[in-house]
C-alpha cells in the first residue's frame, strides 16, 4: 500500500473520529449513484475533509467489487459473449502459473510481468481484445489497437467462442512470450 495512504488509514480515527472500517459501515446504509455524491455526503453530513472523504469513498468501492463482480458487471446485457470471453481464459491460463488475470471496471486484463492482452466487452455483440506484439504487421483480422491507444499495439474483434482458433493462439502466446 502506498506509504501515504497507509499514513491516511492509521490517522483516520484522530483527524475523523472514526476508523476506516467504521466510516465503510456509515456508507453501507446510503446508496450513491456517484463518487462525488458520496464525497459531500461525508464533507457535508460529517465535517470529513475532501481528501479523508475522497479515500474512504475510493477505499470502500474497491471492497464492493470482486473480481466476480467486475466481470459480472461488465457482461451484464451482454451474456451471449461470455463464451468468448472464457475460450480466451482457458487458453490463457493453458500458458503458466505467471499469468495474472486483473478485472477492472470495463475491461480484464492479462498481465505477465506487463501487460500482454486486454479484453473488452465493446458492444453488444462484440468483444475487443487487445494485444501488445511489437513490430507485428497489422492484417485484416490483427487492425490497429484503435481504442485501446497506447495500452495495446493490436485489437481483434471477436464475435463468435470459435474465432478464438490457432491463429488467435498465435497472438496471445506472442504477446505473453513477448511480456517479460
Amino acid at each position: 500500500m502506498e506509504k501515504a495512504l497507509k499514513t491516511m488509514i492509521d490517522n483516520m480515527p484522530e483527524k475523523t473520529g472514526k476508523s476506516l472500517k467504521e466510516w465503510k459501515s456509515v456508507l453501507k446504509l446510503k446508496s450513491f449513484d456517484k463518487h462525488s455524491e458520496a464525497v459531500n455526503f461525508l464533507k457535508k453530513e460529517h465535517g470529513v475533509t475532501h481528501g479523508f472523504a475522497n479515500a474512504i469513498v475510493t477505499l470502500s468501492k474497491e471492497d464492493n467489487n470482486t473480481p466476480t463482480d467486475l466481470v459480472d458487471q461488465q457482461y451484464k446485457g451482454k451474456e451471449n459473449l461470455k463464451p468468448i470471453y472464457e475460450a480466451i481464459l482457458k487458453v490463457v491460463k493453458s500458458f503458466g502459473d505467471d499469468v495474472t488475470i486483473t478485472p477492472k471496471k470495463t475491461t480484464v486484463s492479462l498481465i505477465r510481468k506487463t501487460q500482454f492482452a486486454l479484453i473488452k466487452p465493446a458492444t453488444k455483440t462484440r468483444i475487443d481484445l487487445g494485444l501488445k506484439i511489437k513490430d507485428k504487421p497489422t492484417t485484416n483480422r490483427l487492425g490497429s489497437s484503435g481504442p485501446f491507444g497506447a495500452m495495446c499495439t493490436h485489437r481483434v474483434q471477436l464475435t463468435d467462442a470459435a474465432q478464438v482458433d490457432n491463429e488467435l493462439i498465435e497472438w496471445l502466446t506472442e504477446a505473453y512470450e513477448k511480456a517479460t
